[in-house]
């Protein structure tokens, strides 16, 4: 997969999670987001062995639910 297309899912996801969780969501914000998204969400789609049938769905999946995991720990640790 293209360094351009990992771009375009990490800041597809960031966005997506920080729509759904409210928050900033600013261009780099949702990069960057996406981004810690997409190694969160390999590492939990790893973890429970599942494997999508379309990788760049899977892709584009797995980041998102990165993305809300991560924002949810973040949001969490600041807090405290």
């Amino acid at each position: 997969m293209s360094i351009l297309l990992w771009i375009l899912i990490g800041l597809a996801a960031g966005y997506i999670a920080s729509k759904l969780l409210g928050g900033p969501g600013g261009l780099l914000h949702n990069l960057v987001v996406g981004l810690i998204g997409a190694f969160v969400g390999g590492f939990i789609f790893r973890a429970f062995g599942i494997v999508p049938l379309d990788p760049t769905a899977g892709a584009l999946a797995s980041a998102i639910i990165g993305a809300i995991v991560f924002l949810f720990i973040w949001r969490a640790i600041r807090r405290a």
